[in-house]
């Protein structure tokens, strides 16, 4: 069975010595930040991941859900592992306290969020979009709603969901048919199936709140083809009385559960909604006119809290990726370092042993590396992102300003790409024995599948950031963003552990200056080469993005080996100064090659007919 340990020590490095966590007091919640708090947290949020939820893991993906008479039935271990992370507080770290959270921020919130994923990924998804689901009711609902239904759900005794995919109709939002008729009282009927709904019935919580986007019908009854009457609702599975008290069954029920390649611990259900009550939250859209003089509606602040809960899923699926990763690779090290077979190609390093332990062996050491430093690095950008994003919402001025939102794409689908090429590096690594199930590590590679297509499929991400964050504000976002890269270059020329990084990082970042230019100067002769060369440009972001982060960590540890004070030991800074040489050399050469396959464009793809395939 495999295990898991929480990565205290790496989080300790990345919040004191990379990003100087603790001298950011005046940021929202970080006057409560220091050393002993964080690492109370970690290390208690660590015990229940390794003691509770780890173990659950493996017997959860063999039992599965089931659906009888109507409900969802989870695995028979999750009861008491969802109880101890509900009871213990662990999900609620980053919540309101005025609704019973700890007030923590995202930056220690998002670290614990990753330990409980790493130990058990399909449990976890009930937390992540039940904290998904209440940010959204108490950023847009009334005040009433929010002190109805946020503190259940912050406690864990409700969960919520996210409902946007349809039978026939996933990012194409247009195409919706699900619809919410407007009542008397002011609330809507909502009729309509809803497909591959994660979490969408179970067990675990008394009640349920879904979070849906439908569409309101027009004077004639007909649903518009275009997005100006979606909306988003707040439909209860169990209505709530005046009392907070559950009353009757909503119109939802369960058409089926889906038997799916991974995360089986996890309930992915079809939803048929049938005249069920539900509540339109965020107002109506207002109307401004153009500059030709016509009538728009602008999105409703419904329509801004759904996106912004989609924003916040695809930052956390990202970051699940990178925490999939970092628990098969905790596993592959350690059976690396038992299994013995064949010997070291420069002599025996073991001459006791019938033959040496596979760690020996470059091959084996090349797939642990990639996936050490993918982890290390993907770890220290999340946290980074964290940062960014406390930085803009207190308005300071060093905030990278929209830096957060034109990263979310390289993030999600960079980071999920990376998570199931590591998995299934860390699985190749138990040779034979990594395809059998009691060993754990095939499930980690079908639980890591799914990412790169949750909340947006990659190549929808990658066309997101060429299309939307790189070209919709002309540029101003990257230019800064490669102007921040540069200047970090630029005074830390003399810099000895820099200077590991800076060659194979500035020809990463000329390769990415390159590709945007070619994208300006290409798009608008054949639009083809947006969807053709998108995937592409993500990649090389995103390999410069953490070369951006290896530059940074190795500053970090050699200010600490420097020094002599730093809180981990010198081999600890070695090994990161290491993998920050790995990074250089065996990772960033990838923005040379992808910069070539783009300079190809797209005439190639769209080169054959349909019934040539």
């Amino acid at each position: 069975m495999p295990s898991y340990r929480a990565p205290v020590e790496d989080f300790t490095f990345v919040f004191e010595d990379f990003l100087k966590v603790y001298d950011n007091k005046d940021l929202p919640g970080f006057d409560m930040l220091d050393p002993e708090t964080v690492d109370a947290v970690l290390t208690g949020a660590g015990k229940v991941a390794e003691e509770v939820w780890a173990p659950a893991n493996l017997p959860g993906d063999a039992e599965g859900c089931v659906l009888e008479n109507g409900v969802v039935r989870t695995p028979s271990v999750y009861k008491d592992a969802y109880k101890a992370w509900a009871e213990g507080g662990w999900s609620s770290v980053g919540a309101d306290p005025q609704w019973g959270g700890m007030g923590m921020p995202g930056i220690i919130s998002s670290a614990v969020t990753e330990i409980g994923v790493s130990s058990n990924h399909a449990l976890s998804m009930y937390f992540g979009l039940t904290g998904a689901a209440y940010s959204a009711i108490a950023g847009i609902a009334p005040q009433e709603m929010k002190e109805m239904y946020v503190p259940k759900m912050v406690s864990g005794e409700w969960c919520g969901t996210m409902n946007l995919t349809e039978p026939h109709c996933g990012t194409d939002l247009k195409l919706m048919r699900t619809k919410a008729e407007p009542q008397d009282d002011g609330t809507y009927r909502l009729t309509g199936t809803k497909i591959f709904i994660s979490g969408g019935d179970h067990d675990l919580a008394d009640n349920i709140i879904h979070m849906v986007i439908a569409k309101v019908p027009g004077e004639d009854g007909k649903l518009a083809n275009d997005l100006s009457t979606v909306n988003f609702f707040l439909v209860p599975k169990f209505l709530v009385n005046p009392d907070g008290s559950l009353g009757e069954r909503n119109g939802v029920s369960v058409g089926s559960i889906e038997k799916k390649m991974g995360i089986k611990g996890s309930a992915t259900c079809v939803l048929n909604f049938e005249n069920a009550v539900a509540w339109k939250l965020g107002g109506e859209p207002k109307v401004k006119k153009d500059a030709d003089g016509k009538e728009r509606k602008s999105s409703s602040a419904g329509m801004a809290g759904m996106f912004q809960m989609m924003n916040m899923a695809r930052v956390g699926v990202g970051m699940q990726g990178m925490a999939l990763a970092s628990v098969a690779y905790q596993n592959a090290v350690e059976y690396t370092k038992e299994r013995i077979q064949g010997r070291s190609l420069t002599g025996k390093k073991f001459p006791d042993q019938a033959a040496d332990p596979i760690i020996v062996h470059p091959d084996v050491r090349r797939m642990l590396m990639t996936c050490k430093s993918f982890v290390e690095a993907g770890r220290a950008f999340t946290m980074y992102l964290n940062m960014e994003f406390a930085k803009a919402r207190a308005g300071r001025e060093d905030a990278k300003g929209d830096l957060g939102m034109l990263l979310t794409p390289v993030l999600k689908a960079y980071f999920t790409d990376m998570g199931f090429e590591c998995t299934n590096m860390a699985m190749q690594c138990f040779g034979g024995h990594g395809f059998v199930h009691d060993n754990g590590m095939e499930q980690f590679v079908r639980d890591s599948r799914i990412l790169p297509i949750y909340e947006g499929a990659n190549g929808v991400q990658a066309l997101d950031l060429v299309g939307r964050k790189l070209l919709g504000d002309g540029g101003k976002a990257y230019n800064d963003y490669v102007d921040l890269i540069e200047s970090f270059l630029a005074e830390n020329k003399d810099d000895a552990g820099v200077a590991i990084m800076a060659p194979a990082l500035q020809r990463g970042l000329d390769d990415l200056k390159t590709a945007t230019q070619w994208l300006f100067d290409n798009l608008a002769q054949n639009p083809e080469n947006a969807g053709g060369v998108s995937a592409s440009y993500l990649r090389i972001f995103g390999v410069v993005t953490l070369g951006f982060m290896w530059a940074g960590m190795a500053k970090s540890a050699q200010e600490a080996l420097d020094s002599g004070d730093g809180r981990q030991s010198d081999d600890f800074y070695k090994a990161k100064l290491v993998c920050a040489r790995f990074w250089a050399e065996q990772m960033m050469p990838e923005t040379a090659s992808h910069l070539m396959k783009m300079q190809g464009g797209a005439e190639v793809m769209m080169e054959l007919t349909a019934d040539q395939f």
